[in-house]
């Protein structure tokens, strides 16, 4: 049913009163709206800042993304990526067996920010007290290799120990696990050499026994720490290994690249 004459009047009346009585600009509270959103999105991008990303998983999702859209495509004659490296680690932890006793394999692989961690049990690699290798290590370490000579990764041979005193015969020759961790990462590297592994690429560190295997990447570093996961045989004897880790580039590509010359490796 349409307006009489007289409501149209009306109506037209109040809509020009009202009409006049709007204010130009915005609303007061957009500002307060405005400035509330300002200051969430600087709290991501700080939060996104302090985070720590592993490069690794964030590789992976990079390469799902792009499978899913059908733009991932394999090209002959590339180095393997970090996630190529992971693959094939875990690949070859299946195919090993278990230690009968404790049922742990004896190689484990992981992913920090820092790369591709593959680390291997000192008790399968070292005699207590000794930097000489182990000969079921070199059949570890020659399964290794072939994904070391595919990839452009530098590497880092980490040596760790638990919080044990040598005893004192061995102190003559390692003064502490620091002595004892650096004296076995450098004969993994050597060993490395020999097996064709360019020695431009590698490096040996040693960290005693204050790098715990179980510590969580948001623990503090503390005497009290390194106690507290070394308070069992069982802790000590995860703690006492040997690590190989692919270092994802500082500040570069993570994905892959060119494979390299005889020259570069």
């Amino acid at each position: 049913m349409g307006m009489t004459a007289a409501e149209k009047k009306a109506y037209g009346k109040g809509f020009s009163a009202g009409e006049d009585s709007v204010e130009e600009g915005l609303p007061g509270w957009f500002g307060t709206f405005a400035d509330m959103m300002t200051l969430l999105f600087a709290f991501f991008v700080l939060l996104a800042a302090i985070s720590t990303i592993d490069p690794v998983k964030l590789e992976n999702m990079a390469d799902g993304m792009g499978k899913s859209v059908g733009k991932k495509k394999e090209i002959e004659n590339q180095a393997m990526s970090l996630g190529d490296i992971q693959k094939a680690a875990q690949k070859m932890v299946e195919e090993m067996a278990a230690d009968p006793e404790t049922g742990e394999k004896p190689v484990e692989v992981s992913t920090s920010p820092k790369g591709v961690t593959i680390g291997i049990s000192s008790d399968i690699s070292f005699q207590s007290g000794s930097a000489q290798t182990k000969p079921g290590f070199l059949d570890i370490l020659k399964k290794i290799i072939p994904t070391v000579e595919q990839s452009y990764f530098q590497i880092a041979v980490e040596g760790h120990t638990d919080s044990d005193q040598l005893p004192k015969a061995l102190r003559v020759k390692y003064p502490s696990n620091w002595e004892l961790s650096g004296a076995r990462a450098a004969a993994v590297v050597r060993l490395m050499i020999s097996l064709g592994v360019g020695p431009t690429r590698l490096e040996a560190v040693g960290y005693g026994e204050f790098v715990p295997r179980d510590r969580k990447n948001t623990e503090l570093l503390s005497t009290d720490l390194v106690q507290k996961y070394n308070s069992n045989p069982q802790q000590k004897a995860r703690n006492r290994r040997v690590e190989i880790t692919f270092l994802a580039p500082r500040g570069g590509p993570v994905g892959r690249a060119e494979t390299p010359t005889k020259d570069n490796q």
